[in-house]
């Protein structure tokens, strides 16, 4: 391949020695959380959020004097964005059937999708208000039919934030706590005298929050295992560099480590972004936020073809694709390895992100190898059952796993077999004496 690194980010050492302290921290305040409950969850708002109310949850009255406070245009924006989300998730969740198949005469087995029957959804806030989390985790939980939604959130500049918390309201959320990080999902999983444990985790977080997840889990499902947010541009000269520029920026600044890749067939075009994102860097609002992140977590790779660029996007398997070329579909029907794809140099990751309806909460870290992001689905168990209604069937299934029971040894399992063979097929059989086929004992 002919691959050639124009900018790198840090070393993977690096990054797992970041990753390390982030799990001696975390794995010492779960501990205390779950030693002494609301204690320690006291303590640690306070310690980490200066905010100790008496009540982390807010009544039904502070919840609509909150949102009183929001404007009526961002009211309509809130409420557009979750018709968009609300709108795809329900055409999601009609596609998941449940089904029931007669596979032998008088042999029916079937599926059921049954929602889980409580979630902890975590809408980030302590540095930017994550408003659209909500639609992404409350919203979609709801459309799935789940019968507990409990959501918490951070206080932002001292107290609960309006918008934050009408997006949970008008999402669903049956219960609203003003909490963060550590000490929200591990209250949510573990259990306090106020809180009552979920059975599921769901939605993003910093590294301190991720990490809380992965060590929870087990304990209660989550949806992924999701790091700082990650962003890929796939770019050909059919672009320019402003946009290449914008777009990885516009991801950057989430936070000081979030990864932004280029991945172009055009030197001309990575240089000439390179140049664009230090002209933007003096001028973004962020610009302290997204240029550490760029420093140490931005790449640029040069590749020869298009080949190349696709085996390089696959294998890096970022967050974010935003591909951008002369031969988009051609992405779409190979890349197998992301969280998700933004097509076209009309549609670009603050959509996903915020409005256009698919979900963000999405697999970092290479998760993308192996699941997609969160989906009204991920509320769903698909449980199967089966149903035998015929003496007939009873006693030819008996017989054939009663054959194979005793192929691996299980004798009390061939015996479960033997008494149907013996009881609706009208055969005396005993321990292993259905181990022959039918036709020979005849």
């Amino acid at each position: 391949m002919t691959v050639e690194y124009l900018k790198r980010g840090k070393a993977e050492g690096e990054r797992s020695q970041d990753d390390a302290r982030v799990r001696a921290v975390v794995e010492t305040t779960l501990a205390e959380i779950e030693a002494r409950g609301d204690a320690a969850v006291r303590e640690l708002s306070q310690k980490f959020d200066n905010y100790a109310p008496a009540s982390f949850r807010l009544s039904a009255s502070e919840i609509e004097a909150l949102m009183q406070k929001v404007t009526a245009r961002e009211m309509a924006d809130i409420r557009f964005a979750q018709d968009q989300v609300r709108r795809f998730a329900e055409a999601q969740r009609a596609s998941m059937q449940d089904i029931e198949v007669e596979t032998l005469p008088g042999v029916f087995l079937g599926h059921r999708n049954i929602p889980v029957r409580s979630v902890g959804c975590y809408v980030p806030g302590g540095k930017f208000p994550m408003v659209a989390s909500a639609h992404m985790s409350v919203l979609t939980a709801s459309v799935a039919g789940v019968p507990r939604i409990a959501a918490a959130t951070p206080p932002f500049r001292g107290e609960p934030n309006p918008a934050v918390i009408a997006a949970m309201h008008l999402g669903g959320a049956h219960e609203i706590y003003v909490l963060g990080g550590i000490q929200a999902v591990g209250a949510f999983a573990i259990g306090t005298e106020t809180i009552e444990p979920v059975h599921m985790l769901v939605g993003p977080g910093n590294a301190y929050v991720a990490e809380a997840k992965r060590q929870l889990f087990g304990r209660v499902g989550i949806d992924l295992f999701a790091g700082p947010t990650e962003t890929m541009v796939i770019a050909d000269e059919t672009v320019d560099a402003e946009l290449c520029a914008t777009d990885l920026l516009g991801q950057a600044e989430h936070g000081y480590n979030s990864p932004a890749v280029l991945v172009t067939n055009s030197a001309g075009l990575a240089r000439a972004t390179l140049e664009e994102i230090e002209r933007l860097l003096k001028i973004l609002p962020t610009a302290e936020t997204a240029a550490r992140s760029w420093e140490d977590y931005g790449e640029v790779i040069v590749c020869g073809s298009h080949e190349e660029m696709l085996a390089v996007a696959n294998e890096i398997a970022s967050e974010h694709v935003q591909v951008m070329t002369d031969r988009d579909d051609w992405y779409l029907e190979n890349m197998h390895s992301y969280g998700a794809l933004f097509l076209g140099a009309r549609t670009n990751v603050a959509n996903g992100d915020k409005v256009i309806g698919t979900n963000h909460t999405l697999p970092t870290r290479k998760a993308g190898r192996y699941t997609g992001g969160l989906w009204v689905g991920k509320f769903l168990k698909t449980h199967s059952y089966q149903r035998i209604v015929t003496d007939e069937a009873a006693a030819s299934i008996g017989e054939y796993c009663s054959r194979l029971c005793i192929l691996e040894g299980f004798v009390g399992h061939a015996e479960q077999a033997n008494v149907r063979v013996r009881r609706y097929g009208g055969r005396n059989v005993a321990y292993g004496a259905a181990a022959e086929p039918r036709e020979a004992a005849e």
